[in-house]
Order: structure tokens, then C-alpha cells, then sequence
């Protein structure tokens, strides 16, 4: 009987290590168009762009003028870059303080039994749908200084109102741009904190109300606390949107008047395509890629970890 048993146990071993190496075979078979598609279209990019960044190169003809890290240098010593990095900090800044609580409040109010709730969630998230450029093109004429809506309206209601050029003052543009944003935005964050507050079983706060608690007091201690995590990661996806700015600033500003609306993503459009200067450009796009990877890395490992590995309040 002893050799039946070992055989038998023998037989059961090649089956088990079969059946994982078809396991393994298929998932790889999934996984390859990926790999491929993700190697394609994002590794060979950024590769590419090392390379570029390291010549000074127009676009056109071999690249033959090595430079080395000239460009980062002059990046770094560019103070209209600084400027454009000072602008993106600023918009993220108005994103957290503003942006984010106005669309927590908002969700806060649609989510109790009021009447049109779904009109008001549908309103309210419309603009996130328009394009960016549709966006921008009529908000260009809502800004305008002589027939714009909003010198129209202050006219009307602010009597010896002098009508304004909100776009070509560098002490507006860049929060009137800014407000352009929230209002565009703001939807979708909105709709982050409703999916959360969803989430959050009602039978928590209805105990925490008949232990005596105020409104105010449910809403700091168990309402918040347990859409956190929806919270990270509105304010993940803010930050990162902030610092990758682009088309709606392009299409109402172009970064003017003088740099006064600039991101790092139009400085890295001018250089790159309109000066014709793509080894620039391509360290700028370097640039602006690794704040971003720096900060989503620094962000998931110290602010989501709890997240990520399934804890539900922070």
C-alpha cells in the first residue's frame, strides 16, 4: 500500500503545479496587450523625452547638439518658470481651500430628502461634462470688458460700476480663471463626497443623534471621519489636476497678460511648440512629471496608506 500512497500523492502534486502554471500562463495572456499598450504609449514616451531633454534640438534635423543637463539648469534658474510653479501652487491652494469644502457642503445639502435633489445633482455636475475648450470660449465672453455678462450684471446692480477687463488685468486673470475652475470642477468632487457619503451607514449617525448629539457634533465626529477616505482622494485628484493645468488656461489666456496666468504646463507649450524648441520643452514636460510622480508616491505612501490596504477611516 506504502508505493499506491506515494504515487497517488505524486500524481496530485504534478496536477496542483499544473494547474498553477495554466493559471499563471492565462493571466499572463490577459496582462501581455497591456504590458505592451502601457510600454508603448507611456514608458517609450517618457523615455524618449530623457533623451530629447538632453540636446538642444529645434524639432527638425538630427539631434546632434548635446547639451547634457543645460536645460534642467536653465529651467531651474528661470524665473518666469518659478512664476508659472507659483501659479499652479496658487490654484492648488484655492482648490483646497475653496473648491473642496464648497463642494463637501454641497453634497452635504443633496444628500438629505429635499425636493429636486437629482436636478440640483445634475445641474450641479453639467459643467464637469462640457469640453474645456467650449468652457473657456464662453466664459471668454462672459469676462469681456465692454459686452460681458459680468460687467453687465455688476453694472446693474453696483450702481457707478466701471466695467472691468477681469482677463487682461494681471492682478484678476488668475482668479478669474480660478473661479472658472470651481465652477467647472467643483461637480465632480461633489459627486466623490456623495458616492462616500452613501457609503456611511445611517444607523451611525441616527444613534449618535439619540445619544444627544447636535447636528454639528455628528458631522465632525462620524459623518466626516468616515468619508475620509473619500476626502484623500478628492484632494488627490485636486492637487494632481492642479499641477497639470492646461487647456482651459490656454484657451481664455495663453498664460497672459505677461505671465500673469502661466502654469508650468503653457510655459512647457510655448517653449516647446511655439519657440520650436522641443529639448526644453521635453526637460520642462521631465520637470512637471516628476513633482507629480514625487508627490502621488509621498501622498499614497503617507496619507493613504491606511487607505490602501482597506482601513476605512484614517
Amino acid at each position: 500500500m506504502q508505493p499506491v500512497v506515494v504515487t497517488t500523492s505524486f500524481k496530485g502534486e504534478q496536477l496542483t503545479i499544473g494547474r498553477k502554471r495554466s493559471n499563471l500562463l492565462l493571466a499572463a495572456g490577459f496582462l501581455l496587450p497591456v504590458l505592451v499598450l502601457y510600454v508603448l504609449f507611456v514608458l517609450y514616451p517618457i523615455g524618449q523625452a530623457v533623451w530629447y531633454s538632453l540636446y538642444k534640438w529645434k524639432g527638425l534635423g538630427p539631434l546632434d547638439n548635446y547639451i547634457g543637463l543645460d536645460n534642467y539648469r536653465k529651467i531651474l534658474a528661470d524665473d518666469t518658470f518659478r512664476q508659472a510653479l507659483k501659479h499652479n501652487l496658487v490654484i492648488m491652494g484655492l482648490s483646497l481651500l475653496l473648491q473642496l469644502p464648497f463642494a463637501l457642503f454641497i453634497s452635504l445639502l443633496l444628500r438629505g430628502e429635499m425636493f429636486g435633489r437629482a436636478v440640483f445633482r445634475t445641474i450641479f455636475f453639467l459643467p464637469y461634462v462640457l469640453s474645456e475648450v467650449i468652457t473657456g470660449i464662453v466664459w471668454v465672453f462672459i469676462y469681456r470688458p465692454d459686452t460681458g455678462l459680468l460687467n453687465i450684471v455688476f453694472r446693474a446692480i453696483l450702481p457707478g460700476f466701471t466695467e472691468r477687463g477681469w482677463l487682461g488685468n494681471p492682478d484678476t486673470v488668475l482668479y478669474a480663471v480660478f473661479a472658472v475652475i470651481m465652477w467647472k470642477f467643483f461637480g465632480f468632487h461633489m459627486i466623490l463626497y456623495l458616492a462616500g457619503l452613501q457609503n456611511i451607514p445611517r444607523d451611525l449617525e441616527d444613534a449618535a443623534r439619540v445619544d444627544g448629539a447636535t447636528g454639528l457634533r455628528v458631522l465632525r465626529d462620524v459623518t466626516l471621519p468616515l468619508l475620509a477616505p473619500t476626502i484623500r482622494v478628492s484632494v488627490f485628484f485636486s492637487v494632481l489636476g492642479s499641477l497639470q493645468f492646461f487647456d482651459l488656461m490656454w484657451v481664455m489666456t495663453k498664460g497672459g497678460p505677461v505671465n500673469a496666468s502661466s502654469t508650468m504646463a503653457t510655459y512647457m507649450f510655448t517653449y516647446g511648440f511655439q519657440r520650436f524648441q522641443l529639448g526644453y520643452g521635453a526637460a520642462v514636460s521631465l520637470v512637471i512629471f516628476m513633482v507629480c510622480f514625487v508627490f502621488s508616491i509621498a501622498y499614497q505612501r503617507f496619507v493613504m496608506s491606511r487607505d490602501l490596504e482597506g482601513a476605512v477611516t484614517g
